[in-house]
């Protein structure tokens, strides 16, 4: 219970100071975890390698490493130093997170500068894409297909309705930046997307999208 206040203070704490990387007042539900890792826990037998990016205090690090098996790879890509914080005591001090601690590493950087030698099985992300420019989300989402093995899945998240909405309702040089953001997120969508779970008990209620890369996207 006190882990469970000191996050949920830490969040808002971030979210007050930090909106546009955090995205969020409240840690993601566990509802919504489940949805976002279902195609990690449908994974085969032989070693997969996992991207976290923006895992905040691990609401979906948490479903994660249960799925994770001896030879498996784990890497966080976090930028805020209070989440990093967090998430470095939840791998020293809950068994699940110790028990895969050697496997996995916190990257506290931008998603965009982040390399690896090898592509991953699995890309899942907490980002807030519509706080953005376009020209970020363009990069981040440029990231993802870099790092992205051809055939692996990306997964990520956004508040239902939000997006197209924001499109509608708002005015002026806020409308061009959504209506930027909008064009690139439906184009990926409409080009990738496997699957959309709808997660109502979030708050705000969630999609878990669902995009997989079959060729190296330039």
């Amino acid at each position: 219970m006190l882990r469970f206040l000191s996050e949920r203070l830490v969040f808002l704490r971030e979210f007050g100071g930090k909106f546009e990387t955090t995205g969020s007042i409240l840690p993601s539900s566990r509802y919504l975890a489940r949805a976002i890792t279902r195609y990690l826990k449908q994974r085969g037998d032989t070693p997969i390698r996992v991207l976290e990016c923006g895992p905040g205090t691990g609401a979906f690090t948490d479903q994660i490493v249960r799925h994770l098996r001896e030879g498996d790879r784990l890497d966080l890509v976090e930028l805020n130093e209070s989440f990093v914080d967090v998430l470095e005591k939840r791998f020293a001090n809950e068994p699940h997170w110790q028990a895969v601690a050697d496997q996995s590493e916190i990257h506290q950087q931008l998603l965009q500068d982040f390399d690896d030698s090898e592509p991953y099985d699995f890309i899942i992300s907490g980002l807030p894409h519509v706080n953005f420019p376009p020209v970020v989300v363009d990069t981040i989402f440029q990231s993802y297909f870099r790092l992205l093995k051809p055939g692996g899945t990306l997964s990520y998240f956004e508040y239902a309705y939000i997006r197209p909405l924001r499109t509608k309702l708002t005015l002026g040089k806020t409308r061009q930046k959504i209506n930027g953001v909008n064009a690139i997120v439906t184009e990926h969508l409409a080009n990738h997307r496997i699957r959309r779970d709808n997660v109502l008990v979030n708050f705000p209620p969630a999609w878990a999208q669902h995009l997989r890369i079959e060729q190296t996207q330039h």
